[in-house]
C-alpha cells in the first residue's frame, strides 16, 4: 500500500470500531476482568489476521485499527497500579502476570489456528 492517506484512513475506521467493541466489553465485564478479556480476545485476533494471507489494507485495518484500539495496555497499567498501590501487592502481580500469559497464549493460538487452515 502506497497512499499514506488511505493507509491513515484504514486504521482510522479500524481503530473506530476497535475502540466501540473495547467500550461495549467494558459495559459487560467490570474492571480487570474486561482487560484480560479485551486483551486476550484482542491478542488472539491479531494473531490470527497477522497469520492470514489478508493482504496489507486488511492487515492495517484489522490489526494495526481494530486490535490496537480494541486491546488496552493503559487500562492494563491503570489497573495493576491502582491493585497494589491499594494493598493488594500480591493480587496485582498476578494480574499482571495472567494479562500477559494470557495475552501471550491467545496470539499464539490464533496465529497457529489461522497458519493450520492456511
Amino acid at each position: 500500500m502506497t497512499d499514506p492517506l488511505l493507509a491513515a484512513a484504514l486504521v482510522g475506521v479500524g481503530g473506530a470500531f476497535g475502540a466501540i467493541a473495547r467500550h461495549a466489553v467494558g459495559l459487560r465485564i467490570a474492571g480487570r476482568h474486561s482487560v484480560v478479556a479485551v486483551n486476550a480476545l484482542g491478542s488472539l485476533a491479531l494473531g490470527a489476521a497477522l497469520a492470514a494471507p489478508i493482504g496489507s489494507a486488511a492487515t492495517l485495518l484489522v490489526a494495526v485499527g481494530f486490535c490496537g484500539a480494541f486491546t488496552t495496555f493503559s487500562s492494563f497499567a491503570v489497573e495493576t497500579v491502582a491493585t497494589a498501590t491499594g494493598g493488594e501487592g500480591d493480587v496485582a502481580v498476578g494480574f499482571a502476570a495472567a494479562n500477559l500469559v494470557a495475552a501471550l497464549a491467545a496470539f499464539l493460538a490464533g496465529s497457529t489456528l489461522v497458519g493450520a487452515i492456511v
